[in-house]
């Protein structure tokens, strides 16, 4: 089997040449055989480098994907690896899902926010009870620096 240089790999894997030297440094690629002082890699290379960009798109650490590619015994099916990683994986996956729903909750609620004041909007987002945060929103008319009462919602754009 013809020996790549590391050229022809960042080519064929579309990433730089520091990157493949950062992935042997950590160990997530075997270090390569040299010719005349220079990488020679197997094309089998470029797969694993695959491998390593999915996992990373996956949100796995580098500590993930080093296990991943070279912390089971040998002959241990991929099935069982990502099976192993995925198990581990999904809580967090679940709490950055409850978190980025919370920032949604919070954007949502600021398209609609109708406060005079940042003091006001504080107030809604520290859990007061709305009925004082609306108060703080509303001049002595009963209308928001918008306009519109309180309890009117804002209009759709």
């Amino acid at each position: 089997m013809a020996r790549l240089p590391i050229g022809e790999v960042t080519r064929q894997a579309g990433i730089r040449p520091s990157a493949i030297r950062y992935d042997e440094e950590i160990g997530v690629l075997p270090r390569p055989e040299r010719v005349g002082g220079q990488r020679r890699y197997d094309q089998d290379v470029v797969t694993r480098l695959a491998v390593v960009r999915m996992a990373q798109e996956a949100g796995f650490t580098i500590k993930d994907v080093r296990q991943l590619v070279a912390g089971f015994p040998e002959g241990t099916p991929a099935s069982e690896r990502w099976r192993e990683l995925a198990h581990r994986k999904l809580p967090d996956v679940d709490a950055r899902i409850a978190r980025l729903r919370a920032v949604r909750a919070v954007l949502e609620e600021s398209l609609r926010c109708g406060c005079l004041t940042l003091e006001a909007c504080a107030a809604l987002a520290w859990g007061k009870p709305r009925d004082v945060a609306r108060a703080a929103r509303l001049d002595s008319s009963g209308a928001g620096s918008n306009g519109r009462r309180g309890d009117e919602p804002a209009p759709r754009r």
